[in-house]
């Protein structure tokens, strides 16, 4: 179902409840966003949550899987715009 609003775009294994939404942006095409926080959770299911921040930020943060990479989000209610 995915492919149909977002052909081509990487998806990773075994993290489709982790899907927030897909970005678009005009002359790219379209990419799967993932939370962060929503990944870092469910790898602390099988590590601690330090193994899991570091293999997140080795394995898929640092990894380029294609054009159409993933883009994760993190969400902080610290953030100060204004």
């Amino acid at each position: 179902m995915l492919d149909e609003f977002a052909e081509g775009a990487i998806i990773l294994d075994n993290f489709d409840d982790c899907i927030i939404g897909i970005s678009e942006q005009f002359g790219e095409g379209n990419r799967i966003v993932y939370s962060k926080d929503m990944i870092i959770k469910k790898l602390s299911e099988e590590m601690s949550e330090e193994e899991a921040l570091e293999y997140y930020d080795y394995n898929i943060l640092g990894g380029y899987f294609g054009e159409q990479n993933p883009i994760f989000l993190a969400i902080s209610n610290n953030i100060n715009v204004f």
